[in-house]
């Protein structure tokens, strides 16, 4: 039976039953899934999820506030989340840290984190018999939607800027979703779907809109919780005595860029979850690292409020190129309540940070390398101690905007074809 009791509203705490309500409260806020932790704690124990087979997020499903749909088995839908947690010694001896990971979203049946979401959204979808699923875009996030749906026969309507990076534009395409490019930014994109499902009775994804996307997201922190366990008292080479376990270090720090919110807020929720169950002693620091072009959130953090102002954003990491996030107040709260904080990177920092995760063999696009790019400035503040543990979450492939990825490095020579002109390359 299903953990779902309802929902609470983030702002004014207004509790719904399942039934009373699709999106957000009435007083605009956005919308927590309440789970029923007592039942949960009844039922199941930490090792009753951590041995089971599948290396999916629908491993979590005690956890989670929809079923998997039938017929789902096998296909990419059932194949989201299960992303590995990467130990990178050399690169954290070279930014002087003892333990650092990175856990890379790009293994995602479509490349991105954004895989979780729409998993669990076309879960939700499913339950409710919607005929038609729809969501707003800069591409990612669609073509989660859209590869989860094509994997279940679900329809979709997908609303992307035109300037979205072509690549992801054809992930759309092949993966047969209804796209529609609009002349304006993402916000603008946001703004018609909503009147789009509201006028044709169409099911809407977006993110920091519908409640089931940040319960998706939320599966990377258990996901953090049952990696790290198996560093318990294990380090980069060292003597166990040496490198305090990850999970009961009180610094643990995780770092991840942000765009409308969602994403940190639901690794927030994930971790919360683990805590009121009794299943997590510690909640890690989030960090979140936003574009210097893009940083609403970053600065209602600064300035100690939950206020958003909006902002005309301009990055290249467009699936963090926000004007209004969705899920600020959320986000603001995520590292607030963590001891963690905002930070705000240029464009060639974000480069830079693409460049140098490709040296230790992680291809990450903009968005991604963004949380790399913060650590790095968190590490050349004095913000970060050299002794914490550190994970940093790489959001999605680096083949979503070869355009950004060649920003990065030097160009290729082209060279005649003899071993004298090889010779004078090298």
């Amino acid at each position: 039976m299903s953990p779902f009791l309802g929902y609470r509203c983030s702002l004014c705490r207004t509790e719904y039953l399942p039934g009373q309500v699709t999106y957000t409260c009435s007083c605009g806020g956005n919308l927590d899934v309440i789970l029923d932790y007592e039942a949960i704690k009844k039922k199941y124990q930490p090792d009753d999820v951590l041995c089971r087979d599948d290396s999916s997020l629908w491993r979590y499903l005690p956890l989670l506030p929809v079923s998997l749909p039938p017929g789902a088995e096998g296909t990419p839908l059932n194949l989201a989340g299960g992303t590995p947690i990467l130990a990178l010694p050399r690169l954290a001896a070279e930014l002087g840290l003892k333990q650092l990971w990175v856990k890379d979203e790009s293994r995602n049946p479509t490349a991105s984190f954004k895989d979780r979401a729409s998993a669990v959204v076309v879960a939700r979808a499913i339950e409710m018999k919607a005929e038609v699923v729809v969501t707003a875009s800069t591409g990612n996030a669609g073509a989660a939607l859209a590869g989860m749906a094509a994997a279940v026969g679900q329809k979709t309507v997908i609303f992307a800027p035109k300037n979205a990076p072509p690549a992801k534009v054809a992930q759309l395409l092949v993966f047969g979703a209804k796209v529609l490019l609009v002349d304006g930014t993402y916000d603008d994109a946001f703004d018609l779907s909503v009147k789009a499902a509201q006028a044709f009775g169409w099911y809407c994804r977006n993110t920091g809109y519908n409640p089931f996307t940040a319960e998706g997201k939320k599966t990377a922190a258990y996901e953090i919780w049952e990696g790290l366990r198996k560093y318990a008292n294990v380090g980069f080479g060292r003597k166990s005595a040496e490198v305090t376990a990850p999970l009961h270090h009180p610094r643990l720090t995780i770092f991840v860029s942000v765009g409308d919110g969602n994403i940190i807020s639901g690794l927030h929720k994930g971790f919360k979850d683990l805590r009121a169950l009794g299943w997590l002693e510690h909640t890690p620091r989030l960090v979140g690292v936003q574009a210097e072009g893009s940083a609403a959130i970053a600065h209602a953090f600064h300035a100690g409020g939950e206020t958003i102002v909006p902002v005309r954003a301009s990055t290249l990491a467009d699936s963090i190129s926000v004007d209004l996030p969705r899920d600020g107040v959320r986000a603001v709260r995520a590292a607030r309540e963590t001891g963690g904080t905002y930070l705000t990177v240029p464009d060639s920092a974000i480069l830079q940070a693409i460049a140098l995760l490709g040296r230790f063999g992680i291809f990450a696009e903009p968005a991604g390398a963004t949380a790399l790019a913060g650590l790095m400035a968190a590490k050349s503040t004095g913000w970060l101690e050299a002794d914490t543990p550190v994970l940093v979450l790489n959001t999605g492939s680096g083949l979503k905007d070869v355009r950004a990825a060649m920003q990065a490095v030097t160009p290729a020579p082209v060279i005649e074809p003899t071993l004298k002109a090889v010779e004078k390359a090298l």
